[in-house]
């Protein structure tokens, strides 16, 4: 009888290569190693590592750039230094860095109309603010509105008083909210200076040339106060431009001295926009010292600085007209409803 032919033989496969149990094919080894069948498991978990390495560098790369850009940007906002580099821009990118939607007055916050500043002159005597004015940067434009220290202001807590009285009575808050009604927008800082200040920063930056339009003599012994100008253009430096932005003591008081401060405005703004003055800015600070008080930070102040350097000026006098009470005289803006018309009763 013919016996069967052994497994082995009858499989098909060569001879030579063993046979492995079926149930040992996926089983890891004792201790932990890795065997053959872990080889393609390791070899798709390291594609997997390098494809999510490779993931997160495609959006580190925008995300460093944009901190650096950003960090460049607002650099360049901030500091007045940087405009030396802008202005040698060319076209495409002034384009970019100017305008109302630019760059800038999206980055800097006094470029877009977002602040509203009041400035005030203070006597070298008592707390009254002889010079007012709000400055706003819009649209490209320096925006000026002088208030006239004989504005009528009106409360229930003060009864009726000049403009110019209302920071030695109420301060800088109820200062900035009269004001804020008197102009119909509010007013969120303030830059308070003593005219001594305006004098050595005039010194400072070399004097200002003015045309002097006639004799201006006045004296007031109380205020330390020495005017004493001839006609004719000339570079007003220290007490002599004091005298020519205080004088009113003619036909035309108030409203002459607030065309004279729109005249000197002008061309301490033409100065302060230039790059060598604007590098020089800690120096002016300095200079002024203790006369200058604000609720500006030091950066604000430098992006207000930055934001005037690329605008033009525009300077305008609150609408009014002149009013008398009580023997006083006034100036009435058109913005109170109480005394719409009428110049009140006059002296006679």
């Amino acid at each position: 009888m013919a016996q069967a032919a052994p497994a082995s033989k009858s499989s098909g496969r060569p001879r030579g290569r063993r046979d492995r149990p079926a149930s040992a094919a996926g089983r890891e080894p004792a201790g932990g190693r890795t065997g053959r069948a872990e080889v393609p498991s390791l070899l798709i978990r390291r594609q997997r590592q390098r494809a999510t390495a490779r993931r997160r560098g495609v959006f580190l790369v925008p995300f460093s750039l944009g901190l650096a850009l950003g960090g460049a940007l607002g650099w360049a906002v901030a500091t007045p230094q940087a405009l030396l580099l802008a202005r040698q821009l060319p076209g495409a990118w002034q384009n970019l860095w100017h305008g109302p939607r630019s760059l800038a007055a999206i980055l800097n916050p006094f470029a877009s109309g977002q602040h509203r500043i009041l400035v005030l002159g203070r006597d070298r005597v008592g707390d009254n603010t002889d010079v007012m004015f709000t400055v706003q940067i819009r649209d490209g434009v320096t925006r000026i509105t002088q208030v006239p220290r004989d504005t009528f202001v009106e409360t229930a807590s003060l009864g009726a008083v000049k403009a110019n009285s209302l920071f030695a009575l109420t301060g800088v808050a109820g200062t900035k909210q009269e004001v804020g009604r008197l102009i119909g927008a509010p007013v969120d800082r303030y830059f308070k200076l003593n005219l001594d200040a305006v004098a050595r920063m005039a010194d400072a930056l070399g004097g200002v040339e003015v045309l002097v339009p006639k004799r201006m003599h006045y004296i007031d012994n109380a205020q330390g106060l020495f005017i004493d100008l001839q006609p004719g253009l000339q570079v007003l430096r220290g007490e002599s431009l004091e005298g020519f932005l205080r004088f009113r003591h003619d036909e035309q008081g108030d409203l002459g001295r607030m065309e004279r401060q729109r005249l000197v405005l002008a061309k301490v703004f033409a100065k302060l926009v230039q790059p060598a003055t604007l590098t020089r800015l800690p120096e002016l600070i300095q200079i002024a010292g203790s006369d200058i008080l604000t609720d500006l930070s030091p950066l604000e102040l430098s992006q207000l600085l930055a934001a005037l350097a690329t605008t033009k000026l525009s300077s305008e006098r609150l609408p009014g007209r002149l009013y008398w009470q009580d023997e006083l005289s006034y100036w009435m803006p058109d913005s109170n409803r109480d005394h719409p018309s009428g110049s009140g009763d006059e002296p006679r």
